[in-house]
């Protein structure tokens, strides 16, 4: 058994959010920069060229890539012999998070009570945490700060299985085609196929994890992942939706095995601002 305090856990979280908001991840600028080579459209190259000078803005003046920093979302794997000792394992994270935004003068953006009164909780604060027990005794911590614009836009539709790759594709192109400019591409676009329906929208949402041109494991979804890509950039949608070739850097899928009766589909979408970092405890 391995004891780690809260107090690590709280400093990992405050540091990761505040490097997320301030530094565009490496995979990230890369492929934004292949894009910019491949955009056909003149304004939609230039839309690229202003994202690539916005993140070097924020990384040189340490200030947050967007205005709107975000839903706090945490992904934890918690080894199974790791003892969290001086307090609660989430109550650490939310600490961590509060003090990213207030000492790091980012947006507070969470309302609470959000059917009625919707306040502002003035921190950032409760995160959305997720917890896996993996093996082990360390603790993995990744930090996404979700941008509103993009995760508006998420949907899942339970298909009937026969609806296949086909009813797949054209349920994923018509989500991002609704969306238009809202979700702020060149996207990330998120997948979760199978399980149950809150699964794969988790399954969606974990697969933005992924470094931009990391595909499946599985060949038959790295595959798919490829056809998907293509499709959506046909869509003529473009950088900011000002019309070009580069609607998306990426399609990332997960799947779970599922019912015989359903083929839950669940898409995420990630703005060209995807921001997570990623420490171990």
């Amino acid at each position: 058994m391995r004891e780690i305090t809260t107090t690590e856990i709280t400093d990992t979280v405050k540091r990761l959010f505040q490097e997320a908001n301030y530094y565009l991840p490496d995979d990230v600028v890369a492929s934004i920069e292949k894009a910019r080579t491949q955009e056909e459209s003149p304004l939609g190259k230039d839309i690229l060229g202003q994202i690539l000078e916005n993140q070097k803005i924020a990384r040189t003046q340490q200030i947050a890539l967007c205005q709107d920093t975000g839903t706090s979302c945490v992904f934890l794997d918690l080894g199974q012999d790791v003892h969290v000792t001086g307090g609660g394992l989430y109550d650490a994270v939310n600490e961590g998070i509060r003090q990213a935004y207030t000492t790091g003068f980012l947006r507070a953006s969470i309302a609470d009570h959000p059917f009625s009164s919707r306040t502002n909780t003035k921190d950032n604060t409760p995160g959305v945490i997720h917890t896996e027990i993996v093996a082990g005794d360390q603790l993995g911590i990744t930090v996404m700060p979700k941008g509103g614009g993009c995760e508006n836009m998420s949907q899942i539709k339970v298909l009937l299985p026969g609806a296949g790759k086909a009813g797949i594709s054209q349920f994923i192109c018509d989500v991002i085609e609704e969306s238009g400019g809202n979700p702020c591409p060149p996207l990330i676009v998120g997948v979760g196929i199978g399980g149950t329906a809150e699964y794969a929208m988790y399954l969606a949402k974990k697969s933005l994890l992924r470094k931009v041109e990391e595909t499946n494991p599985d060949p038959e979804t790295a595959g798919f992942e490829a056809e998907l890509l293509t499709a959506v950039n046909k869509l003529g949608l473009g950088p900011q939706a000002v019309g070009g070739t580069q609607t998306a850097l990426a399609v990332h899928v997960e799947t779970y095995p599922t019912h015989i009766t359903a083929l839950p589909v669940a898409v995420n979408l990630q703005c060209h601002s995807a921001r997570t970092k990623h420490a171990v405890l």
